[in-house]
């Protein structure tokens, strides 16, 4: 009926000489982090055969942890749920998850582990957020019902890794009490109760729903609903006002203004504070005035090759360009954008704006869990392509990795577009937004009508609205951008040599003299520009920060900004799309981008200019 262990450990490459531990629960319920508590650093990552589901595992003593994909329930409507219905099914111990504040939700999970004689510790995390709620949790009460260990924790906190840990090394896992009446209704059909009967009864490995699997949840819900009454209290007043913020947010009347100011305090933030003023200061004063005019002095002095002083120190130079576009320009912009993501991150925001545009992006083939990967895709698209794996079907994934590579600009380009734009004024940037914006519709529209399939309806977790914790903050903007650093420095370096040698050898003039016809004449814009599109090729960043530099009118500006926005994606995006998807589909999105980006920025030359 179901896998057996070493099934499980064959197909992650998991030793055989260790006993398997499985983290579950819901989604956002913590089981990441307390994962990373269990594990350390050590951590491997393996694609789990037939989907394109990471699955994280790493060791803890004799153990193996694995850390499942966060699930409602053991079914199969999508890859998720598949992974962790294959090693739930297929493993003993479970460590379980749970969110304390919204238990209610998260013991269905439970229970149905337990109805399926698995040995189980229940894990309470997030029990700071239940004192903040004036939430009370008798968990004497809740561990005497379940017939499990019950251990309470804030993992982000670090409070009660140790007792867990400890619960690990005593082997405190235990079989619960299985809900009551289950087995009656499993006799009442002609079926002894035992795991395999419940699995073949529940119809886990089929994504239709019997009449029997019916009768079963709704046994179920209601004993979790009787549990929870009796183990939980709350304070309603409370409750009653986050709910109704969290309405307000929603709903499209109020949910939209509000969204639409949080841009606005983003574009503001990124555009005006940092990308204008922080950045005049690091670029052209630390950068540019003492930096540069340092540096070439010691060039100068010790190196005497006229190429190889280009090469170090020229227009495009390894030590002169490179520091001050990366270090005085993108970095800043970059650690900007993650401090902004954070907050909204930790303030439980990000899901509200995810249901909130759910009937928009309907018409064109999605539903609002595709605003995640695109919210995302703001930080970095490379990562954001990666992120498509949560969404429900493969026509799903295709539509939003297009949408993606040919919309959507990186951190630092979109802090230098909101720094370049907000000079130009307030009215290019509303044309700037419904430019992008309608093709972005018109092309999901024509993709929705073009690529076969179904597309899966949103089932989002919306979790407790909180004020953000600056050290979350400070902690998630130091490794994003940290990452950043680490992910873009050998390509920014790589990047810069080959321009610096085209500049030196004269290529890069020929190349701009053959690039003429369509860079001056089609889009009437410098012949300069066409260095702006070869470095995008390389870094949509890189090469978005080359405008900077060049001297434009208004109008011509305005059309440079948009073309190099729906331009190619970047090479790291590329070879992640061709990951995900295959060279015929990642080659049929780069072709269209730069078709539709010239042709867009022709349009618009030939209107303005």
């Amino acid at each position: 009926m179901h896998l057996n262990c070493h099934c499980v450990q064959e197909m992650l490459n998991i030793p055989d000489d260790k006993e398997v531990i499985a983290l579950v629960g819901n989604p956002n319920v913590g089981k990441s982090v307390i994962f990373n508590k269990l594990t350390g650093r050590y951590v491997e990552v393996s694609n789990y055969p037939g989907t394109t589901v990471d699955v994280n595992y790493g060791f803890y003593k004799d153990y193996v942890i694995v850390d499942t994909p966060g699930v409602y329930g053991i079914s199969s409507f999508n890859d998720e749920e598949i992974v962790t219905r294959d090693i739930v099914l297929s493993t003993q111990k479970i460590i379980n998850v749970v969110d304390s504040v919204h238990l209610d939700r998260d013991l269905f999970l439970t229970q149905q582990l337990i109805d399926y004689q698995k040995e189980v510790i229940v894990v309470l995390n997030m029990v700071d957020e239940v004192e903040k709620n004036n939430i009370k949790i008798d968990i004497e009460k809740l561990k005497e019902i379940l017939g499990v260990e019950v251990i309470a924790t804030s993992a982000s906190k670090g409070l009660g890794i140790d007792k867990l840990k400890e619960a690990i090394d005593k082997n405190l896992f235990k079989k619960g009490r299985i809900t009551p009446n289950l087995e009656k209704i499993l006799e009442s059909e002609g079926k002894k109760f035992s795991c395999e009967t419940l699995v073949e009864a529940e119809n886990v490995f089929s994504s239709s729903v019997s009449e029997l699997q019916e009768k079963i949840y709704a046994l179920r819900r209601g004993y979790v609903d009787e549990i929870f009454n009796k183990t939980v209290k709350f304070d309603t007043k409370k409750l009653e006002f986050k709910n109704k913020l969290s309405q307000v947010l929603i709903n499209p009347l109020t949910g939209i203004p509000i969204l639409f100011a949080t841009l606005y305090i983003m574009y503001y933030f990124m555009g005006v504070l940092v990308a204008q003023r922080l950045v005049d200061f690091t670029m052209n004063t630390v950068m540019g005035e003492y930096y540069l005019g340092f540096i070439k002095g010691i060039v100068e002095k010790f190196v005497s090759n006229a190429f190889l002083e280009k090469i170090i120190v020229g227009n495009y130079g390894i030590l002169s360009m490179f520091p001050i576009i990366f270090l005085g320009l993108l970095f800043p912009l970059v650690v900007a954008f993650h401090l902004f993501m954070s907050i909204l991150e930790d303030s439980g925001y990000l899901p509200r704006i995810a249901a909130l545009v759910d009937r928009v992006f309907n018409k064109i083939g999605l539903n609002g869990r595709a605003i995640i990967p695109i919210i995302l895709g703001f930080g970095c698209v490379t990562m954001a392509t990666m992120t498509t794996r949560i969404l429900g079907s493969k026509r799903e994934r295709l539509i939003t990795m297009f949408l993606l590579g040919l919309t959507i600009p990186c951190s630092a380009q979109l802090g230098i577009i909101s720094g370049l734009i907000s000079r130009l004024g307030f009215w290019y940037l509303v044309a700037y937004i419904l430019i992008i914006g309608f093709i972005f519709g018109l092309v999901g529209r024509i993709l929705n009508k073009i690529i076969k399939g179904e597309s899966t309806s949103l089932f989002i977790d919306l979790p407790t609205l909180r004020i953000p914790q600056p050290s979350n903050v400070l902690k998630k903007t130091y490794y994003k951008s940290k990452g950043f650093l680490v992910e873009a420095f050998p390509i920014f370096v790589a990047a810069t040599l080959v321009l610096g040698f085209l500049d030196a050898t004269n290529l890069l003039h020929a190349i701009e003299n053959f690039a003429q016809p369509v860079v001056t004449g089609f889009l009437k814009l410098p012949k300069q520009i066409t260095e702006v599109f070869i470095l995008s090729i390389i870094r949509r960043d890189y090469g978005a920060a080359g405008l900077v530099t060049i001297p434009t009118t208004k109008g011509q500006m305005f059309v440079a900004l948009v073309t190099t926005t729906l331009f190619v994606p970047c090479i790291t995006s590329f070879a992640m799309m061709t990951k995900e998807n295959g060279l015929k589909y990642s080659v049929f999105v780069w072709i269209s981008s730069a078709v539709i980006a010239i042709l867009v920025g022709g349009v618009l030359a030939n209107i303005m200019l």
